[in-house]
């Protein structure tokens, strides 16, 4: 048995999101059935993390085992041609037989993108938040270093709606190694790199720097929502479309 490590990039837009589901069209769900063609074997690969429908990856890891013989390399060039163009395998390379696509991760780079200018292109509205309106940048950078350390982010969780009745909850706590706001051009960037992160943490963080952004909280705030722990001490989720995972780190 051989265990496989894929790096894969994704246009989320038309998914419902990364874990297969009944019915829908999911990365993973396509991702295996282009690998069950190619071994003949039925395999489910294992992500770093399960995306949200509508979000992007530009180098999402996922692992599977597989008796094929076929070298790694050609992993790739087989895959993509099975794939949809808005799936790409851009590397797979044999990996060591406990490592794990998510239980081996050590951390994770999101970005989130906001088009500030007042017309978005249509070729760039699938991938951004458009959000013309006034906003005091300064502050929202402010605000953004406030969640950097180790804190319990339950305000900023979704509750897990595959989580089982009566389990209890496992720890909100996280630690955020860096997290910032930078203007690219007509585009206010976020990027956030931490030892993990929970259901819709991002887009509920980038909600909640909005609220700064618009003086509806202050930059202070962030400290207070992350002590209440409460979800509905946060501000509203940020639309998919405009996150992406840009790296695994192991």
């Amino acid at each position: 048995m051989r265990n496989l490590k894929l790096i894969l990039s994704y246009d989320g837009s038309d998914f419902a999101g990364w874990q297969v589901q009944p019915d829908a069209l999911t990365v993973q769900g396509t991702l295996a059935s282009a690998i069950g063609r190619i071994t003949g074997e039925n395999v489910l690969p294992q992500g770093s993390g399960r995306t949200d429908a509508g979000v992007h990856a530009l180098a999402q890891v996922a692992t599977f085992v597989t008796e094929s013989s076929v070298p790694a390399a050609n992993f790739v060039k087989a895959l993509n041609d099975i794939l949809p163009a808005s799936v790409r395998v851009l590397e797979v390379e044999e990996a060591a037989a406990d490592f794990h696509a998510r239980k081996s991760a050590r951390g994770k780079t999101y970005r989130y993108r906001i088009y500030r200018a007042a017309i978005c292109p249509p070729f760039l509205a699938r991938y951004v938040w458009h959000y013309p309106y006034p906003l005091d940048e300064q502050a929202m950078a402010q605000a953004a270093e406030l969640v950097e350390g180790e804190h319990d982010f339950t305000s900023f969780a979704a509750v897990d709606p595959e989580r089982s009745a009566g389990v209890p909850p496992a720890s909100n706590v996280r630690r955020i190694f860096s997290s910032n706001w930078e203007r690219q051009g007509d585009e206010f960037v976020y990027t956030v790199k931490g030892s993990g992160f929970l259901h819709h943490m991002v887009r509920n963080l980038v909600g909640t720097f909005i609220l700064v952004g618009k003086a509806t909280l202050e930059a202070e705030d962030i400290t207070r929502i992350l002590e209440a722990r409460s979800r509905s001490a946060a501000g509203a989720t940020a639309p998919a479309s405009g996150l992406y995972l840009v790296n695994v780190e192991y």
